[in-house]
């Protein structure tokens, strides 16, 4: 895996860790830091997925390998990062965290195993990689704009309502929006800035035909579903916010999402 080339990245260059690799906003996050000229690693369960090793060709991202759900591991991740990179001042959280299995189950039918593994994923995972961001962005530098850091957690419409037959994935949701709710009243006063995006949509990413879709939604028609590309820049936008206008929830939704 890519290991970063001292001669080209300077100092003052901002480090990203994107916890979670897909195609869609892991990768879009990804390409955008790398072009604003921010040294980007992205951690996976499988960090040999083709899409992140088209990252690390094109844009110098480093791969890691983590299982999000263990706390070793997750250590280990930011130890692994701090000492070959250095400490993230960008830490996006991005894991949606359902098993197959868990998927339009009532509440009646859903398996307790698989219900437990979800919020182990989902929102135990969030805690593990949001409590090593912050320990390690209290020890940061303030920048020109007074702050530490940011982190970031990408949630979903089951953030802000329960849906039927989707019971352990509203756990796990409206239990990530209170971590992160609980983080940003700790940390912002610290100078780290903690943002919850609950994306309202299904994502539809750039496909190898350029058809922007979604693997249960269909194509894209029209802008119906969020397009990862634009989700990014909401995050890079949110990293750079004046303190004095320090965002904490952003929902986000297609123009023509029925909500």
């Amino acid at each position: 895996m890519t290991q970063f080339n001292g001669d080209t990245q300077t100092s003052v260059q901002d480090i990203a860790l994107i916890v979670g690799g897909g195609p869609g906003i892991s990768s879009s996050c990804a390409r955008l830091f790398a072009e604003n000229g921010m040294r980007v690693c992205v951690a996976a369960r499988n960090p040999e997925k083709a899409v992140l090793e088209t990252l690390e060709k094109t844009h110098g991202v480093r791969r890691c390998a983590c299982d999000a759900s263990d706390p070793a591991a997750v250590a280990q991740l930011f130890g692994s990062v701090v000492q070959d990179v250095g400490t993230p001042r960008l830490v996006v959280h991005n894991i949606d965290g359902r098993v197959p299995g868990i998927f339009r189950k009532s509440v009646i039918e859903a398996d307790p195993v698989m219900a437990l593994e979800t919020l182990r994923n989902s929102a135990f995972s969030a805690f593990l990689v949001g409590q090593q961001a912050a320990r390690l962005m209290l020890g940061n530098e303030p920048d020109a704009n007074g702050a530490r850091g940011t982190i970031i957690f990408t949630n979903a419409s089951a953030a802000l309502k329960g849906f039927p037959s989707s019971g352990a994935f509203a756990m796990a949701c409206h239990a990530k929006s209170g971590l992160a709710q609980s983080m940003a009243r700790e940390l912002m006063p610290q100078g780290i800035h903690v943002a919850n995006v609950p994306i309202d949509a299904a994502i539809g990413w750039t496909q190898e035909d350029g058809t922007r879709a979604h693997r249960l939604a269909g194509t894209t028609v029209d802008d119906n579903m969020a397009d990862p590309v634009h989700i990014a820049k909401t995050y890079l936008q949110l990293h750079q916010q004046h303190r004095s206008t320090w965002a904490f929830e952003v929902v986000l939704r297609p123009w023509a999402e029925k909500w």
